[in-house]
């Protein structure tokens, strides 16, 4: 199986056929939110998390922005590490800007994903 570099057009591309297949996404579909990671091999990225996926540039009406470091975002997305996401906004690593309650709420319906897809996740990223 290819793997691709965490967020890299490939990446996202694969994380959406995985999701397809799988019959649901990511996150919860009821989030949207907005990513800016900052720092990556391909510089930095303007994502967006909306119906459950992953997807290029930022949507308006996301009521939640998160600015984070590319290594946190590979912990918390793709080794599951909510501990790093939690150590990392403590020390303010991550910066929030908007409705902060829409992120309780997506970490009190389980934050990412299950086991299985969080393994086909791992899969499909190099240097993981």
């Amino acid at each position: 199986m290819p793997t691709y570099t965490f967020l890299s057009d490939g990446w996202l591309e694969e994380v959406a056929k995985l999701a397809a297949d799988a019959g649901g996404g990511m996150m919860p579909e009821s989030v949207s939110l907005n990513l800016v990671v900052t720092g990556g091999p391909e510089g930095d990225r303007e994502l967006h998390i909306a119906d459950g996926a992953f997807a290029s540039g930022l949507i308006a009406d996301a009521p939640t922005k998160l600015t984070l470091p590319y290594e946190v975002a590979k912990s918390m997305f793709i080794k599951g590490d909510q501990s790093a996401a939690m150590q990392a906004f403590m020390s303010g690593q991550i910066k929030v800007e908007g409705d902060m309650t829409k992120l309780m709420a997506m970490q009190s319906q389980g934050g990412s994903t299950d086991a299985a897809f969080q393994q086909k996740l791992r899969d499909i990223t190099a240097d993981v």
